[in-house]
């Protein structure tokens, strides 16, 4: 990690701030190059970041690794202080203070074929043939929610615990499509043997009903101090501002992926 090391150098403290009044509890799941975890390990832009604001800011983050649907049941019961990264959805919004970091976009994601494009949910729903993987606890909003429901009911959504396990299914066959980052797809597949050489033959399709939105980081309304949402606010802006996130996803991932998913947060996000 000595490369995001020195992107976060950029950012430094702009005025003194109180501590923390007490350890933030972050427990966080895979997500590409952004959140990686090996055993015990958990490392990866985002927790990198954070560990740097408590060498600089005195505050103290706790980390654990949990499977994505578990992540979000814990930051809606008020079990987990920060829900990072995260896109920005309504549901989210009613038990969380959003902090935009960059702007992102989910894509339909399959294997390279001869079939026409698809580019909007509609078209999706009307070819039986296809079947969607999804990895259960990702959430990109209402369009995507009501597109579950709809491939649901006719038996032909299959959910995963993880991008990998997403990935594993798109390989066996072209029939197959999921919705994700392509930042969060690469970042999973990228140096596993078992889906070797599957970069080279992806097929990446924005679809209209998901276009480009925000993702970032929410604040737990119910288990903080005013005093501490205040505090880590002011954190994740000022990282925000310095450019330190944008430069570390530059260091991490090839510029065709960010030009499908990620845009810093000063661009039009058009």
């Amino acid at each position: 990690m000595r490369q995001l090391a020195c992107a976060l150098a950029a950012f430094s403290p702009l005025g003194a701030l109180a501590d923390c009044t007490r350890t933030i509890n972050v427990p966080m799941s895979a997500t590409g190059l952004s959140v990686t975890i090996r055993g015990d390990s958990i490392n990866g832009i985002y927790p990198e970041m954070l560990r740097h604001m408590a060498q600089k800011e005195g505050c103290e983050f706790h980390f654990s690794a949990v499977p994505r649907a578990r992540l979000e049941m814990l930051f809606e019961t008020g079990k987990a202080d920060l829900l990072i990264p995260a896109s920005k959805t309504p549901r989210r919004d009613e038990y969380g203070i959003f902090v935009p970091l960059i702007h992102n976009r989910a894509t339909l994601i399959s294997l390279s074929q001869d079939r026409p494009a698809l580019t909007s949910a509609q078209e999706i729903i009307a070819n039986r043939q296809l079947q969607l993987v999804l990895v259960r606890g990702f959430d990109y909003g209402t369009a995507y929610q009501e597109l579950i429901q709809q491939m649901k009911q006719q038996d032909r959504l299959i959910l995963e615990p993880d991008p990998l396990s997403v990935a594993r299914v798109l390989k066996s066959g072209t029939h197959y499509l999921s919705i994700m980052a392509p930042s969060i797809f690469y970042g999973a597949i990228i140096g596993d043997p078992r889906v070797e050489g599957m970069m080279e033959t992806l097929r990446y399709e924005p679809l209209a009903e998901l276009p480009w939105g925000e993702s970032g980081a929410y604040i737990s309304k119910s288990s903080l101090s005013d005093s501490d949402k205040s505090k880590l606010r002011q954190l994740l802006e000022r990282a925000e501002k310095s450019g330190a996130i944008w430069k570390s996803f530059q260091r991490f991932y090839p510029a065709e992926v960010l030009r499908e998913s990620i845009k810093p947060l000063n661009s039009t996000g058009k």
